[in-house]
This record gives C-alpha cells, structure tokens and sequence, in this order.
C-alpha cells in the first residue's frame, strides 16, 4: 500500500483538503505508490515514459504515442453530467442522478490501480491570479504516465497552484482510472466506460480510456463541463468550446479581439492560427490566444472579456499543413515537446505522417507502420485504409506557437470586440452576416449548426444543430444557458458585435466558392469597420451583409459571379430554415421569450422579403 503522507510531505503539498482526498482514492483504488508531479518533472517522467515503451522517439524533442484501437475519440453517449437536482436536466447533457454515477463510478475504480502508481496532477486551469481564478484549481489522480506527460502540456502543473487558495478546499476533483482497456466491452450493451462530471459537487469521475479529453480532465471535463456549471451556478461567467485571436491593425496601433464557435470540421483551429494574408501582412497582424476554450466575463470597467483556460493545444492532426494550418506545423518543430497521438510512424527513421500533412504517403513504404503499429507493406494491393487515425492528435503548449499572443498569460484577459459563429453549409449561409441585436446574435449561437448527412436524416437541407458549438459540453439545461447568455453579455456596457461565418459555400459544380484559409482574415476585418461605422453594408432579414466594394479583396482569386453568390442570400432556402429552427428551439423548455421574439423578427422579415 502507498505510503501517501510520505509522498505528499515529500512534495510540500500541505492543503489539508487535497491530502485526504488523494490518501480516499489512493486508499480506494489500491495504488502501489503515490508521485505528486509538476512541471518540473517533464524530462524525467518523458525519459521513463520512452524506457517504458509507452512513448516512442519521434525525433528531436518528438514523442509518438499509440492509443488503444478502441480508445480514439470522445464518447458521447458514455459522457455524462450529474447533479443531485433533477432540474438540471437538459435536451443535451446525457443528465443523472449524482449518487447514481457516483456509487457506479467508485465500483469501477474499486482496486483498479493495484500494482500501479498514482499520479497526482495539481492544476490552474487560467493564469495565476485571474478574476476567474477561483474557479480554475484542480487535482487529477491518474494511473497513466502518458496522461501526466499531455496535462503537463494543458494546464499549468504544479503544487503551487492549490497551496494558497484562497478557499483550500476550492479545488475540482478529478480522478481518472485507465481500466482494463481490451476488455471494457466498448461499444456492445456491457460497456463499462463512463465519463461523469458530478457538476454540483465539482467532482470528475473518468472510468475507461487514456485518451484525449477523456483522460485529460483539465480540458473539456473541468474546462468547459464544469466550468460551464460553475459561470452558471455563480452567475458570473460563460465558459464556451470557442476560438479566441487577436487583430492588430499596424497603421492605426487598434487591437481587436474575436472569439467563436464552430461545429467540428467548420474550420475553427484553421481560423484559430490564421496568418494574414500576403497581400494585407503589412497592415495586419494576427495573434493567436486559443483554439478550443474562452472563459468570458464583464469586469469591473464594462467590458467583455475573455481568456484561454488551456495552456497547451491538443490540435487534429488529419489535413494540418504548410497550406491549410502552417502555424500548426510551426508549434510541432524539433525540440517543441510535441506529442503524436495515432498518426503513422516509422521506427527506423523516427518519422511520422498523417492524411494531408502531404499530397502523398511516403515512398517507400517499408519501415512505415499505420496507427494501429501494422505495417504499411504488408497490405494488400488496393488498400486504402487511413495510415493515420481520422481523430490523430498533436499535443504541444502554447509556447510554442510561432503568432502566440505576446499578453496570452497577462490575467486580466482580452476585450472581445466581436462573437462569430460559423458552420460547415454549401448553400443558404454567405460569406459573414453581421447581426447587431444582442437577443437575435444569441439566437443564432443557439440555431448554429452544420450540414448532416443528408440520406441518413432524410431531409434535404436539414442541419445537425450544435447550439454555441457546446452540444457535446452542455452541462445545464439549454433554456438557462440561453438566459445566463443574455444576462452575462448583456451586462456590458460596449457590447460585442455578433457574426455568422461560412468558407464552405460550393458552386453547382461542387468546388469551393472562396479560397478559405488565411483570406479568411479579410470578411473579419469588414466586421470590425462595421462596429467601427467605417462601412454600412447591406441590411438582410439575416443580418448585414458586405457591400462587394467594403471587402478588400487584394489579391483574392474569385469571379464576381461567385463573390454575388457567397454575398446574397437565398430567401426559399431561408424560410425553409426557419422551420427547422423552431422545431431545434422546441426542444428547450422555458426558452426565454427574447429568443423567440428574435425568431419572430427574423422569420417576419423573410416572409415579408421578394
């Protein structure tokens, strides 16, 4: 048995509170030792993780890591939010009894870490001494080296973030068990695995994987789930699966910042690293602060403002190159720390390799082996299965971004000038529409969504809904979040301007109508001369759309035909929408009234349009 007041003393953990929870579940779990970690302990652990095996050579400062093959992505249907009030129940949250998950949870766990060290991660999920600090401190257990080495990468790590908080016994508890992965049942009516954030008792309980956000409990478990809970609980901020930039304006000295949420595959960590475009670089400049999480609140001079939680990046590896994402690849260079996650991999050259990262798979193929460890040359003629897993990952910090935000540790966070939301449609949505109504922006957070399979919904045009980007994150109710979004960005004094996106429109022969990618950049910055009353555009039942001469489209290779298309709207297309949203809307009961007056307004004026 572990001896816990040993290791903890020996780490100068003396929070009375966090020592009896780690000696309960060191105590529950039967681990053979305890090892508080930090920071610090990056290169040791990092060189005990290669001897193990459990991490393999990717070159210089490069790791490789292999999942099990059942154990790749996120688990909606096994990711659960628990309360003790009923009430907390919403259309999304996969919402159930606290004692319930609780009592199942520790069965799980019950002896599960036998024979293993426990790992205990203490965390700050924001930077030190932020307005929202209080809601940020956490202590992972964990059984996987691998999970310490990614959180280290994540969250700042280290005992000094929960020994002088200001309530000691504020932190989040987080405790994650690997499980016997090969025979946890996944996917058949036995699964064993479930993901439980106890929001009300700010309690994760994390049974069946080492992988990603389900093992990594600072980020979407204590990062969005619970911090979601919590703004709400306190009714003193927002946290949102959104993307957070910033854009400098080299001749003026004006900074602005924008944050949004994009479905997943609408572009969102593409927009996140965008670079300026050649032809506007000169002018502008583009910062990165995040790319999956902001925590938003009013301070105490009225404005808006936001900041990352996250210190690293867990980026989609799949089609990230020197085109589409060449910030990505800068943040993973030689001696970054980075961390590969079932991409492929050649262990004679310490290679790896994903779809996209070039036109072709490497030539030759002998040495290679796919995500899975097969050899490449050994598959049959004609095989075109992925060498990489779709859902591949990088794991980096933040520091390593090359266009990192020179203030991104400043704790005061970033005033957000504007709130955009953007889909994956190739029709019905142009290139931006501005909306100006606080009620109508955030009804159209709550309509956002992407195109679904059209066969398998069996509806032509009908989109997945994913309100806010939060669908799989919901941690209360949809009619409250809706409301706890008016009262919080209604409560600014400057408030932020709402825009909906699109880069997807396609043409009837199916291409692309706009290049995307860093020409992205340039519908934003129409955005941002709109608040500033520098150009009007043109008013729509859904919102201002750009004057074709408001956009500075130096260098852009687009016909006038397609810039008509991707700046107008199609009405038929509209009205039909509209019918769909109610039906989205429905769902939520208690839907404040304001989102349906916005619904009104916006259905009212596409009747009334020709």
């Amino acid at each position: 048995m572990a001896d816990v007041e040993a290791a903890l003393d020996a780490a100068g953990l003396k929070n009375q509170h966090v020592r009896e929870y780690v000696k309960y579940w060191a105590e529950h779990t039967g681990a053979e030792r305890v090892e508080v970690v930090s920071a610090a302990d990056d290169a040791r652990l990092i060189s005990e993780a290669l001897e193990a095996g459990e991490l393999l050579p990717a070159g210089e400062g490069l790791y490789y890591s292999r999942s099990y093959f059942k154990d790749t992505a996120r688990s909606e249907e096994r990711t659960i939010v628990a309360t003790n009030n009923p009430a907390d129940a919403g259309t999304y949250n996969n919402w159930r009894p606290a004692a319930e998950m609780t009592a199942l949870q520790k069965e799980n766990m019950r002896g599960a870490m036998a024979g293993k060290t426990m790992y205990v991660i203490p965390y700050l999920m924001s930077q030190p001494a932020s307005p929202l600090e209080r809601f940020a401190a956490g202590v992972q257990v964990t059984d996987n080296r691998p999970v310490v080495l990614h959180m280290i990468r994540m969250a700042r790590v280290g005992v000094e973030y929960i020994e002088n908080l200001q309530d000691p016994n504020s932190f989040v508890r987080a405790v994650h068990v690997t499980g016997d992965l090969p025979n946890l049942g996944q996917g058949t009516p036995d699964d064993k695995r479930y993901f439980v954030t106890v929001a009300d008792e700010r309690t994760i309980l994390h049974f069946g994987s080492s992988y990603g956000g389900n093992a990594l409990l600072g980020k979407i478990a204590h990062g969005l789930r619970q911090a979601a809970y919590d703004g709400w609980a306190s009714g003193q901020f927002l946290s949102e699966q959104f993307m957070l930039i910033g854009i400098t304006d080299k001749q003026t000295g004006r900074k602005y910042h924008i944050c949004g949420g994009f479905p997943s595959a609408s572009g969102k960590t593409n927009l996140a690293m965008m670079l300026a475009p050649d032809d506007l670089g000169d002018r502008y400049h583009v910062e990165f602060y995040g790319d999956d999480i902001a925590w938003l609140w009013v301070g105490e001079d009225g404005k808006l403002y936001a900041m990352n939680p996250e210190f690293g990046v867990f980026g989609v590896a799949k089609d990230t190159n020197e085109t589409t994402n060449p910030t990505a690849l800068g943040s993973i260079q030689p001696g970054s720390g980075a961390i590969f996650t079932n991409v492929a991999y050649n262990p004679q050259t310490q290679e790896v390799w994903w779809e996209g990262r070039t036109k072709n798979p490497p030539s030759p193929v002998d040495g290679w082996l796919d995500w899975k460890g097969n050899p490449i040359a050994d598959r049959e003629p004609g095989n075109t299965e992925p060498w990489a897993h779709p859902n591949s990952r990088f794991t980096t910090t933040l520091s390593k971004v090359p266009n990192i935000a020179s203030d991104f540790e400043e704790p005061q966070g970033v005033p957000i000038d504007a709130i955009i939301f953007g889909g994956r449609t190739r029709d019905r949505e142009p290139l931006i529409r501005a909306i100006t109504d606080l009620a109508e922006g955030v009804y159209d957070g709550l309509t956002l969504g992407a195109e679904a399979t059209f066969a398998a919904e069996g509806v032509d045009g009908q989109l997945r809904y994913d309100p806010m980007s939060m669908r799989p994150f919901m941690s209360y109710p949809e009619a409250a979040y809706a409301a706890h979004w008016l009262k919080i960005v209604g409560a600014a004094k400057d408030k932020p301007i709402f825009a909906h996106v699109n880069w997807f429109q396609r043409g009837e022969d199916g291409r692309f109508l706009w290049p995307g990618y860093r020409d992205n950049l340039r519908p934003l910055l129409w955005l941002m001369q709109l608040k500033n009353g520098e150009v009007s555009g043109v008013e729509t039942p859904v919102g201002i759309l750009p004057k074709k001469d408001e956009l500075d489209l130096t260098g852009v290779q687009v016909t006038p035909e397609d810039l008509d298309r991707i700046l107008s709207i199609d009405v038929a297309r509209w009205r039909q929408e509209m019918g769909f949203r109610e039906e989205h809307l429905k769902q939520f009961d208690g839907l404040p009234e304001e989102i349906w007056e916005a619904h009104r307004r916006v259905a009212a004026a596409l009747d009334a349009a020709k």
